[in-house]
């Protein structure tokens, strides 16, 4: 199976328009999410992937391509090509069983997309999964499944769902869904620190204006990693024993915590 790296700013790019690959690459995402399922018209579709060949092998940073559901004509068609594009994963939308990503078979890394309330039910057997890599939240298709609003108390419940069993199942934290609007910075980096403050450790970006917004919200803050340092500093010069700190206690927890703030930071 190929190495996979967890998503932290995957940006999609339509299938039909692989042109853009190049450009994407350089947005500063972490990966490519080439889409074959809801940007490609379904009489567009065989030809968007025969398309593909020309313009993978030339990518710079890791593909993923999000094939079609296991329910689709497309689906064994879109995991035969993946299987020799040299891709670094799979996106599976609608994932809603362990099964379904064994559909996919063990030679190729799976994200989960979630994206219906059977799925989030459903979430402790996807996660034991062999081939599942990480959880993405199809937060607009959930809504719409549900019938709720797409408010961030609406949808609290199955993003908190997602964290707490990626964790409970020792795999990386999940990739948040999209803000459908690229020129508010404001709301953008309001979702993503959302999503951060949540436990999720990236969020879906549809345009490279997300990007930068996205990747800075997910890092720690400069206070953040001021105060990690101190922490693990005390902890070090005191040789593990519990030590007061501008008047707080910071003991065993509270140095894990402060250890993991590092790791994120790249500091560690």
């Amino acid at each position: 199976m190929p190495p996979f790296k967890p998503l932290v700013t995957p940006l999609f790019v339509p299938a039909t328009r692989p042109d853009r690959i190049s450009k994407a690459a350089r947005s500063g995402a972490d990966a490519i999410i080439v889409d074959l399922e809801d940007a490609v018209p379904p009489s567009e579709k065989v030809k968007a992937r025969s398309n593909l060949a020309d313009y993978l092998p030339d990518a710079t940073i890791p593909i993923i391509l999000r094939i079609n559901a296991v329910d689709t004509d497309w689906f064994e068609q879109d995991v035969r090509f993946a299987r020799h594009a040299g891709i670094s994963g799979v996106m599976l939308p609608k994932t809603e069983h362990a099964a379904d990503c064994a559909k996919i078979g063990l030679d190729l890394p799976v994200i989960g997309l979630i994206e219906s309330a059977k799925g989030v039910v459903n979430l402790p057997d996807i996660c034991r999964a062999t081939n599942l890599r990480q959880l993405a939240f199809g937060s607009i298709d959930y809504a719409f499944d549900v019938g709720c609003g797409e408010t961030r108390d609406a949808l609290l419940l199955a993003r908190l769902a997602l964290v707490t069993h990626s964790r409970a199942q020792n795999l990386p934290p999940p990739v948040d869904g999209v803000t459908t609007s690229v020129t508010d910075d404001a709301l953008i980096r309001s979702d993503a620190d959302y999503a951060a403050n949540l436990g999720f450790a990236g969020k879906l970006v549809i345009h490279p204006s997300q990007v930068d917004i996205v990747r800075r919200a997910m890092r720690p803050s400069d206070a953040e990693r001021a105060w990690a340092q101190d922490v693990c500093d005390a902890d070090q010069a005191h040789g593990g024993a519990a030590v007061l700190i501008d008047g707080r206690m910071i003991d065993a927890p509270i140095v894990k915590k402060a250890k993991r703030i590092l790791a994120r930071a790249g500091l560690t």
